[in-house]
């Protein structure tokens, strides 16, 4: 079998298209889609124009898909000097432009992650950094590491003034939101916190995206406990979580614990040997064919329904549950009947509501106190203002997420890591194994102190503080108490660039220039990262050097995702001997540099396993 050239794809359709072609065959012709052929099998009328369609648009809007669609030039390497127990953890912290990490991590977390929770900016007008240059993105990106204006300010804010403000921040949002539906699994689902600047633009954003038939919720969050005298016409004293499901036909919420007010409702009046109870109107205004009858109390009185509404149960079941005591007459026999519930037959826990308190999952006040139990800062100009409470990221915790299935949780706008931290308090408290993959930019602060230049620095040393606390914490002995570091850089592969004329000289020397296909200086370790990501491992695989060769540096890596094995080994040269001792299975792959084996080694290896050769 011939070796396989591994190369940086730079086409994420290809697997939307197949799922596609899973779905309609029909719609395919020799492998290329044919859009007539989907129509028809759709029985769907040709597209007109956007205006004659309900739906968002904006200006930019037809660029910001297709940048959604447009693969990396970069790549994620480690960070070790950031790290935390990096060889032993399933923890990942990312330092860069989340638009560049969510297409990176495409083929090796699709459909991987149990939760997302974003705090993106909410376009006040004044914290806005994520204007992305299309043309370059990661060199921007690169460059801009850091750079302020002649004023102190990021370079890129998102003024009222702007003329295009909420096309701005529609444009950065909308190929973030399509690429983070990709790494959900079915059982997934997204919230995200938001106010009313973009409340409505982003509701109607996330129909088209995630399908509106997958909108779960919108949550209140009450973020202050006290309402603001200074407000021009209200005190805004709220936040939203928009609630969107990767297939609302499958996600279901876990119960959160029943409350003691919820509980303090059930009585026992009649001391009652199953315990307590609450009562139920036996009424309702729907129609109901068996519902028109008389009923008489225990002191004789008759009772009927008042007009317009109708017993909800037939006369034969009211009887068979007053004989057992399961009709409420009240405490003299002489009341309208209702249903006793008791406390010990409902379900073992409540249905989330749409209205979270303060007293229930924090405000503002407390979780800018929780930073500061953790990050020294000198100068208060670079604390967060914005910050949420873990109580609050808790709860989406318990809700969204199994603590004994190593559920993985994003949060691609990490800030100061609120989400990390509540994900390893969660697991702390309920034994959890849940994992966490922040992305994060480095966002310069107002004030660059010592340890404390950018946003992502306040993020390490939070999480460095917090797993401290944990491993001190003896009821916390089984909690990962890690995390891998990781930074988006260029590639170790040169870029092709597109050739247009018949100068044949010039096309001769572009070939030369690739005789390899990595850049001069390549990284040993950038490039097995990489390698890693293009062969769809997750950066929390684990890589074990085998000991078993003399002559050259060999690595096992494996990872729950995948039964099979990869090696790799990046040396100049492979031996012989190397070749000979190595037990490959026709599950495994092999991924070398193409220079390194000789002509007869690669025969060797292919008959053995998948060869994959750089």
């Amino acid at each position: 079998m011939e070796a396989e050239k591994i190369r940086p794809s730079y086409d994420h359709r290809e697997n939307r298209l197949e799922k596609l072609q899973e779905v309609v065959p029909e719609a395919f012709s020799d492998g290329e889609l044919d859009l007539n052929a989907l129509r028809e099998v759709l029985d769907a009328e040709e597209v007109g124009d956007e205006e004659e369609r309900f739906g968002l648009f904006w200006p930019g809007k037809k660029e910001a898909r297709r940048v959604a669609r447009e693969p990396s030039r970069g790549t994620l390497v480690p960070d070790s000097g950031n790290g935390r127990n990096a060889d032993e953890t399933d923890n990942v912290f990312i330092e860069g432009d989340n638009l560049e990490v969510l297409k990176l991590l495409q083929k090796s977390y699709a459909e991987q992650v149990k939760l997302i929770y974003i705090d993106p900016p909410y376009n006040t007008g004044d914290d806005f950094i994520y204007q992305d240059d299309y043309s370059d993105p990661l060199d921007t990106y690169l460059d801009k590491l850091g750079a302020l204006d002649d004023e102190g300010n990021p370079l890129t804010s998102n003024t009222r003034s702007s003329g295009r403000f909420h096309s701005n921040w529609l444009n950065m949002i909308y190929p973030r939101m399509v690429l983070a539906r990709q790494l959900l699994g079915e059982e997934g689902c997204i919230f995200v916190s938001i106010d009313d600047n973009e409340l409505y633009n982003y509701r109607l954003l996330m129909d088209e995206v995630f399908g509106e038939s997958n909108f779960v919720s919108t949550v209140i969050w009450q973020k202050v406990f006290s309402p603001k005298p200074s407000a021009k016409h209200f005190s805004v004293d709220h936040d939203y979580l928009l609630v969107y499901a990767k297939d609302a036909q499958v996600w279901r919420p876990n119960l959160l614990p029943r409350s003691e007010e919820a509980n303090s409702r059930y009585k026992n009046l009649d001391n009652d040997p199953r315990g307590r109870w609450t009562s139920s109107d036996l009424t309702a205004r729907n129609y109901y064919e068996d519902g028109q009858y008389e009923v008489e109390s225990p002191s004789g009185e008759m009772f009927t329904p008042t007009s317009g509404r109708y017993w909800t149960i037939s006369k034969d079941k009211f009887h068979k549950l007053d004989e057992e005591n399961r009709i409420w007459w009240g405490e003299d026999g002489n009341n309208m009947p209702r249903r006793k519930r008791f406390l010990s037959e409902v379900q073992q826990g409540m249905v989330p509501q749409t209205f979270w308190s303060y007293e229930e999952v924090g405000h503002t006040q407390g979780a800018k106190k929780e930073l500061l139990e953790h990050v020294d800062f000198e100068n208060t100009a670079n604390v967060l203002n914005t910050v949420k409470p873990t109580d609050l990221i808790k709860r989406i915790l318990h809700i969204a997420t199994d603590p004994s299935e190593g559920d993985i949780v994003m949060d691609f706008f990490a800030g100061s890591a609120t989400t990390a931290h509540a994900t390893l308090q969660k697991n702390a408290e309920d034994g959890g194994d849940r994992r966490f993959v922040m992305v994060q930019l480095p966002e310069p602060l107002p004030e660059p102190e010592e340890g404390l230049g950018t946003l992502t620095d306040i993020a390490r040393t939070r999480l460095e503080s917090v797993c401290k606390d944990l491993e001190e914490d003896d009821e916390a002995a089984d909690v990962d108490t890690g995390f891998r570091a990781c930074e988006l850089s260029r590639t170790n592969f040169k870029a092709w660039d597109d050739y247009e004329g018949d100068d044949v000289g010039e096309v001769q020397t572009l070939f030369d220039q690739y005789e390899t296909p990595l850049v001069d200086g390549w990284d040993r370790e950038d490039l097995l990262s990489e390698v890693l990501l293009m062969q769809g491992y997750p950066l929390d695989s684990s890589v074990e050097e085998l000991d078993d060769f003399d002559e050259n540096k060999v690595l096992k890596v494996t990872t729950d995702l995948f039964d099979s094995r990869l090696f790799i080994c990046l040396d100049q040269e492979i031996m012989d001997e190397t070749v000979k001792q190595i037990e490959l299975s026709t599950e495994d792959t092999f991924v070398c540099l193409d220079s390194a084996l000789t002509d007869e080694s690669k025969m060797r290896i292919s008959d053995a396993a998948t060869l994959k050769v750089i």
